[in-house]
């Protein structure tokens, strides 16, 4: 049986449909593939880049609080947001985003 992305602590009715965008429809899926995997199918699928909406996805898969990140894990955590992000362009997500909807659009391809 599978569990709604919702049920990671942290994650709301927003973040589901974000992770659904990617393709990502299960919180089973998300703890298999990690925090980091998951965040980069999300900038792939075209949600902006945002170092909050990560490290609640982190402190979730963790069981912990949202706000539980501090200190020397926070910098740690953000080190990760940006390498992760680095050399991300938004604009070539987006576009990769809007080419997959037009070809599913023509059954080109099967979007999920």
């Amino acid at each position: 049986m599978s569990s709604p992305v919702s049920s990671i602590p942290n994650l709301g009715p927003a973040s589901e449909e974000a992770f659904g965008r990617a393709g990502i429809t299960t919180a089973e899926e998300i703890r298999e593939m990690g925090a980091d995997e998951a965040y980069r199918r999300l900038l792939e699928s075209g949600s902006r880049p945002h170092f909050i909406g990560y490290y609640v996805l982190v402190m979730g898969l963790q069981g912990r609080p949202w706000n539980d990140c501090k200190g020397d894990e926070k910098k740690s955590l953000r080190k990760r947001f940006d390498t992760l992000c680095a050399g991300f362009n938004r604009s070539d997500a987006k576009l990769r985003a809007d080419m997959e909807q037009t070809l599913s659009f023509l059954g080109v391809i099967e979007r999920g």
